[in-house]
């Protein structure tokens, strides 16, 4: 089939009780390709991910397209909803010790979906399990292990197997090197994109770390309450973001070369908007140390760059056409004003009207979105 593998257009989910989770988003990803999405904790990326194949829990509002190979997942029947599952998409969800079944082997699940399908006996799953072990680094006799009796990582690549049986045409990874140390974090991503590469597969890869997107990805996607606020080349995005949540997101992370970035993340101060109370005009308006008066009311679509290559929805940054890279930074489009407001990013990634060694007025240590996502991880009692 010619065209893009999977498209997503205005694309809205609701929660029961209002809360509006994802507003109105489009994107596409062509087979082989990268797409990543980054944001804060609870911008809607984990939601977007499980919308993608109907995986949300009941009473749930969708509206929009999910077009996968020119088929819309948000109204296909359950039988064939189900035989797309896994065959034509599949999901690698964030911890895999709670995504696995912790009283089953892992070969057996890995076989699960072979045998779902019909597409094998179950002499023929069995091979197919050991394959997928050793294509995703394990050893075959790996296969006869429970999860507790794995590491983080190889349980990681179990999902990763389990995700690969049935030859989808697209994958979809939520976070899947969360609570992983740095080195195994390394080796996860490397799996997952030489598979893509040799299986000419579509990624969506969802994480809070830009620079991780930025390697792996051929476009990335800024997320912010539910909405896509900024989409293009993923290096582009991260070096030279356009909106100000894009460029305070890039700015919260260390640089190589950058010793201040590194000893003093810049963190972004307040809080993510309720999603079911958002405020009026851009959402983002509360927290943007450059707002303008008329972002309290107006909340801007995304607009493509002249070249057509990047897309921000934010005033700042033009209107009729967003400046490509090195455009105008936020604080200095404000009629008016000739220096940084205090605590705006500026294009070196630190905070305008102070000392370029330390974090801003009442800016959080960790940079955003870093904060854990589970009870196990925060230290809360099970």
């Amino acid at each position: 089939m010619s065209g893009p593998l999977l498209q997503v257009r205005d694309l809205t989910v609701t929660y029961p009780g209002g809360a509006a989770a994802v507003r109105g988003i489009d994107l596409t990803v062509a087979a082989g390709r990268k797409l990543g999405i980054a944001g804060e904790s609870g911008c809607g990326k984990s939601t977007l991910a499980l919308a993608l194949l109907r995986l949300l829990p009941p009473g749930t509002r969708t509206g929009g397209e999910i077009l996968l190979d020119g088929e819309d997942v948000l109204t296909m029947r359950w039988g064939r909803l189900r035989a797309v599952r896994w065959a034509g998409a599949s999901i690698v969800f964030q911890g895999a010790m709670h995504s696995l079944n912790a009283v089953r082997r892992v070969g057996d699940q890995i076989a699960e979906p072979l045998l779902l399908h019909g597409r094998v006996t179950p002499g023929q799953a069995r091979r197919r399990t050991a394959e997928l072990l050793e294509q995703v680094g394990l050893p075959a006799a790996r296969a006869a292990a429970h999860p507790h009796e794995l590491s983080g990582g190889q349980r990681q690549r179990v999902m990763i197997a389990m995700a690969l049986a049935c030859d989808p045409r697209l994958i979809i990874a939520d976070e899947p090197t969360t609570a992983l140390d740095v080195m195994v974090q390394a080796q996860i991503m490397r799996l997952i994109e030489g598979l893509v590469t040799d299986r000419d597969l579509a990624l969506v890869l969802i994480s809070h770390d830009l620079a991780v997107l930025a390697d792996t990805c051929d476009r990335l996607a800024v997320m912010y309450a539910g909405r896509v606020v900024e989409e293009g080349p993923a290096r582009a995005v991260y070096e030279d973001a356009l909106h100000p949540y894009g460029r305070a997101l890039s700015a919260a992370f260390p640089r190589i070369g950058d010793p201040a970035s590194r000893f003093a993340p810049r963190g972004l101060p307040g809080d993510p908007p309720d999603p079911a109370a958002l405020p009026p005009g851009c959402s983002f308006h509360p927290r943007c140390t450059a707002a303008l008066d008329t972002c309290a009311d107006d909340d801007p679509a995304l607009r493509g760059t002249e070249d057509g290559r990047r897309r921000a929805a934010c005033v700042l940054v033009g209107v009729g056409g967003v400046p490509g890279p090195g455009a105008v930074p936020a604080a200095e489009a404000v009629p008016g004003r000739t220096t940084p407001a205090p605590g705006a990013v500026t294009e070196a990634g630190g905070p305008g009207g102070g000392p370029a060694d330390g974090p801003g007025p009442g800016a959080p240590e960790a940079a955003p979105g870093q904060e854990p996502e589970d009870g196990v991880r925060s230290g809360t009692t099970p």
